[in-house]
C-alpha cells in the first residue's frame, strides 16, 4: 500500500487525491464526448461534475462521519477530517442532490445529463477504489486465497500475519465492465442512469458479503440495505421511461 505517494515540504500528495483526480478527467472526458453526441455543449462537463464531485467527496464524509460518531460516540470533526473513511452511499446521495442543483443552474435537462454522466460515474467509482486500496481503507474478511492482501498501516492495519480480501478491486472488476457495457447501451437505454444504478446495487450487494461491516437487520449490512433500495429505485425509474416511449394501444 502506497498512502502517501510524495510530499511537497510538509504537505503529503496522497494517492487517493491523486486517483480522486485521475477519476475526475477521465469522467470529464467521457461525459464531454457523450455530450457532444446529443448535442449539449461538452464544455459543460467539466463544470457540472464539479458539481457531482464535489457534492459526492463531501456526502461520503458527511454520512461516514456522522453514522460512526453516532455508533461509536468518537469525536465528529475527527472523523470528518480523518484520512479514512468514506460512505459510497452518502456520496452518491449528495453527488446526485448537487449534481442536479448545478443542472438547474445551467438550464440542461437532468434526466438527460443523468444519462451522460452515468458511464462516466461508474468509471470513476472504480479508478477511486484503486485510491482506497493503495491506502488501506475498504478491505475484508480473512482469507487465505493466492490474492489476499496485507494493510499494515491501513485503515484500521491488519494483524501481523493476517491477509484480507482486497474488495476494493473487486469493486474495481465489476465496475470497468458495467462501464464499458453502459456506453454500448448509451443509445438504446430508455433510462442509462437507472442501469448503473442496478449494477451498482448488485455488485455492492454481492461484495459486501465479503466485507467488515456490521450485520443491522435481517442479517443485511447497512450498505446491503442501501443497494436493494439502489436496485429497486433504478428498476422503478428505468421501467417508468421504457413505458413512456412505448406507444399505448388504440
Amino acid at each position: 500500500m502506497y498512502p502517501v505517494l510524495f510530499r511537497i515540504g510538509n504537505f503529503p500528495i496522497s494517492t487517493f487525491g491523486l486517483m480522486m483526480a485521475t477519476a475526475f478527467l477521465v469522467g470529464s472526458w467521457i461525459t464531454a464526448r457523450r455530450m457532444n453526441e446529443v448535442g449539449l455543449d461538452p464544455d459543460l462537463a467539466t463544470t457540472l461534475l464539479v458539481y457531482v464531485m464535489l457534492g459526492g467527496i463531501l456526502g461520503s464524509k458527511l454520512y461516514y462521519a456522522i453514522d460512526v460518531s453516532i455508533r461509536e460516540s468518537r469525536p465528529f470533526a475527527e472523523l470528518l477530517f480523518a484520512r479514512d473513511g468514506i460512505t459510497w452511499y452518502g456520496g452518491l446521495i449528495l453527488g446526485t442532490v448537487i449534481g442536479a442543483i448545478g443542472t438547474r443552474i445551467h438550464r440542461v435537462s437532468i434526466v438527460q445529463m443523468m444519462n451522460c454522466v452515468a458511464p462516466a460515474v461508474a468509471v470513476g467509482q472504480a479508478i477511486g477504489r484503486i485510491g482506497c486500496f493503495l491506502v488501506g481503507d475498504d478491505y475484508g474478511h480473512v482469507t487465505d486465497l493466492p490474492w489476499g492482501v496485507a494493510f499494515p498501516e491501513g485503515a484500521p492495519p491488519t494483524r501481523p500475519g493476517e491477509r484480507v480480501h482486497p474488495t476494493q478491486l473487486y469493486e474495481t472488476l465489476w465496475l470497468l465492465p458495467v462501464a464499458f457495457v453502459l456506453w454500448k447501451r448509451r443509445d438504446r437505454s430508455p433510462f442509462l442512469f437507472g442501469e448503473y444504478m442496478i449494477a451498482n446495487g448488485v455488485g455492492r450487494f454481492a461484495i459486501e458479503t465479503l466485507r467488515l461491516n456490521e450485520k443491522v437487520l435481517a442479517g443485511l449490512t447497512e450498505a446491503q440495505i442501501v443497494a436493494l433500495a439502489l436496485i429497486a429505485a433504478g428498476s422503478a425509474s428505468w421501467l417508468y421511461f421504457r413505458l413512456r416511449e412505448t406507444p399505448v394501444a388504440a
